[in-house]
């Protein structure tokens, strides 16, 4: 007996276009690729329907199939997503200004917007050489109250110790880093200072070895915060705060 979309969806089953793009957001979630197998268990359906699935994902060219019967995002997907990505008004106004600090610092400067309790990157700028792998990733979230572009938004948002506290509260945060500044008070009271001195830093909050100076910018596209991540050993936070200046005016560049 065949179940109906309307029952399969009251069982919390996947189905038809939802099972498609659950196993395309699965299969973003491996890079290394994934077996039948492997998506059967992840999307909690059987192999032949998540099967039927991938022939349409593989003949689209959003998906392929490798060796040894492996599963992976296909060329197709990319071509979409950076076209898209290079194409949107956005990012097309701060990339410039991503690269000239990127040149500038020898490290990776960021462009994010808020969304909800998290931060996420819409561009990015790697150094020409000496790059390291951060957490951040073109579309990728980080926890807003952890990153310098995050409280660099906030602190304009948020205009009274009162209001960073409620939302301090209502936005809890994982003990990231021996610096990650949990308490909701230190954090409102380090929010008050982001909006006093107009620029907000990440002193290793975030990710272990890795800080951060950010700047508020408005585009025509909306609110957002431009910042340089720096390797703490190779740009300490204070040579970054003595260049704060430089990365404001870069970021008043954007139009």
């Amino acid at each position: 007996m065949v179940m109906s979309e309307d029952r399969a969806e009251a069982d919390g089953r996947l189905v038809g276009s939802d099972r498609v793009l659950a196993l395309l957001i699965e299969l973003a979630r491996r890079p290394d690729g994934a077996s039948l197998d492997d998506l059967a268990v992840a999307l909690d359906s059987a192999k032949s329907t998540v099967h039927r699935a991938l022939g349409s994902l593989t003949r689209s060219g959003l998906a392929t199939r490798e060796s040894l019967g492996r599963y992976s995002l296909g060329d197709e997907f990319l071509r979409l997503a950076f076209a898209y990505q290079e194409s949107r008004p956005e990012a097309a106004r701060v990339m410039p200004a991503l690269r000239r600090l990127a040149e500038r610092f020898g490290e990776t400067a960021h462009y994010a917007v808020l969304e909800g309790g998290d931060v996420v990157y819409r561009a990015k700028v790697d150094p020409a050489v000496g790059s390291v792998r951060l957490s951040s990733s073109i579309g990728g979230r980080n926890p807003a109250r952890v990153t310098g572009v995050g409280k660099a938004i906030l602190a304009h948002q948020l205009s009274t110790t009162a209001q960073a506290m409620k939302w301090a509260r209502e936005h809890p945060v994982e003990q990231r880093t021996p610096n990650t500044l949990t308490s909701d008070k230190r954090w409102a009271e380090d929010i008050a200072r982001v909006r006093e001195q107009g620029f907000a830093v990440d002193d290793q909050e975030n990710d272990p070895g890795i800080n951060c100076i950010a700047v508020r910018v408005v585009t025509p596209s909306g609110e957002g915060a431009l910042s340089v991540s720096a390797l703490a050993y190779r740009t300490p936070l204070s040579t970054l705060i003595d260049a704060v200046e430089e990365v404001r005016a870069v970021a008043a560049s954007i139009v």
